[in-house]
């Protein structure tokens, strides 16, 4: 048995119940074998995989809170904080029911080689909670953030952990936890990104993982021979990332003509309306049905299916395994050729082999969906600093960012003779940064 096949049975024997997690391990350790085996000796030696899969520590809380009704309620609170061997743990926090410690613990070790990829000194980590913002009143969404923050302020801090926003924290929870986390500590630091303009934020952090995305979108197609222009683009999603998604793929001359959320899907053939999106979305907090509602030349249909939608490039920006193998089959079928993951691995490993076999340029999330963090990291600088960049400031940095991490991954490819295999070269260059700063450190 190799190392590899060993230290993911170990997974599996001392993480039970844990899909997600061992779902991401394997993945990630089948890429590296490449050079694992070449290091093998050595990496054994000083139980490199061990200490690779473990994550450093896990915190998790209860989280008692108060309805509108007056009535106690309890959720569950976690920090998974992963690997710091090249800087502060840095990672979202996750409202949502699903949340539990194998959805943070696969998202918070996909978070180490995403970070490392970005060239900027921040490690892994993942937090959230199974507490759901929907439907709540402002008042409950504060209480909720508050006793929260109590908790978790204890192990946090500006050169320590960073957390961020991710499904179901927006910029009104950043907000209340920011708020909680200054009152309990007295200190004003750079603790938490995605922070308000007026508190400490950056320019462009909004926008940041969606315009990443098709950054490094438009860096594989041109490597292809290939343009954004005129090519037609479905979208999952219609939070944060797919909008900004579709903004920049419509500035590049494309034609996004589906989004979904979890109810359903709309197809606009004349292209999507961003701002119509916009408002539902961003303003009314609405569904994406009410699109077709007010779009004559769309259509709403309810439940999975958007990737049924004939496209060229398809763009995963919901949730983790939401394309699966019937999907990449359908996708195939109907003339895709490229897709990149906006989301945390949005596509199920079945699906990922199947399209890289039909010859469809692929780009993992833990590249493409970099854009968020490594902007979350120039916020970090800016705080430090105590200053603000302009919005082109920012924007330039993170398309070069986007830029240098495609060179790197398609470097890694390259180096490994598996050339144009994105998710080896993803892996790679991501634990190439790790594992040389694990070295040196020490048995730590």
């Amino acid at each position: 048995m190799s190392y590899t096949e060993e230290i993911y049975a170990r997974v599996i024997e001392q993480n039970p119940g844990e899909p997600e997690f061992h779902q991401a391990v394997k993945e990630v350790l089948d890429s590296l074998k490449l050079v694992i085996d070449a290091n093998e000796e050595e990496y054994r030696k000083l139980g490199i995989l061990e200490r690779l899969v473990e994550p450093e520590r896990i915190i998790s809380f209860r989280v008692p809170w108060v309805d509108d009704q007056g009535k106690v309620q309890i959720n569950k609170g976690y920090r998974v904080q992963f690997n710091s061997a090249i800087g502060p743990y840095k990672g979202g926090l996750r409202f949502h029911p699903s949340v539990n410690q194998s959805i943070l613990k696969f998202l918070g070790f996909e978070q180490v080689f995403k970070n490392s990829l970005t060239g900027l000194p921040i490690g892994g980590g993942k937090g959230g909670s199974n507490f759901d913002p929907k439907g709540k009143s402002d008042r409950e969404v504060m209480a909720f953030c508050q006793s929260f923050m109590t908790e978790l302020q204890k192990y946090i801090g500006a050169d320590q952990d960073v957390p961020a926003g991710d499904i179901g924290v927006g910029g009104r929870e950043i907000g209340y936890l920011y708020g909680q986390y200054k009152r309990l500590t007295g200190q004003y630091e750079g603790v938490l990104t995605g922070k308000g303009l007026t508190w400490g934020g950056s320019l462009v952090r909004t926008q940041a993982t969606g315009y990443g995305l098709v950054y490094i979108l438009d860096e594989m197609l041109k490597a292809a021979g290939k343009s954004m222009e005129g090519q037609t683009i479905v979208v999952s999603g219609s939070g944060n990332v797919a909008i900004y998604a579709v903004e920049k793929a419509q500035e590049l001359g494309a034609k996004v003509v589906a989004m979904s959320d979890s109810n359903g899907y709309v197809y606009d053939p004349e292209g999507i309306k961003l701002d119509i999106v916009k408002d539902i979305k961003e303003v009314k907090r609405g569904r994406i049905k009410e699109y077709a509602e007010q779009v004559s030349s769309a259509v709403y249909t309810e439940g999975k299916g958007i990737w049924t939608v004939k496209c060229d490039i398809a763009l995963p920006c919901a949730t983790q395994n939401e394309l699966n193998l019937d999907d990449a089959k359908a996708l195939v079928a109907n003339g895709c050729f490229a897709i990149a993951e906006g989301a945390n691995m949005p596509t199920t490993r079945e699906a990922t082999d199947y399209v890289q076999a039909q010859g469809l340029l692929f780009m993992p999330g833990k590249a493409s969906n970099a854009g968020g963090v490594a902007t979350s990291a120039l916020e970090m600088c800016q705080n430090s600093a105590r200053l603000s960049w302009t919005f082109e400031e920012v924007d330039e940095k993170l398309k070069n960012i986007m830029k240098d991490i495609y060179a790197k991954v398609a470097d890694a490819a390259e180096r490994y003779d598996v050339p144009g295999n994105f998710v080896v070269g993803a892996n790679i260059a991501g634990f190439e940064k790790v594992v040389d700063a694990m070295k040196a450190q020490g048995l730590v």
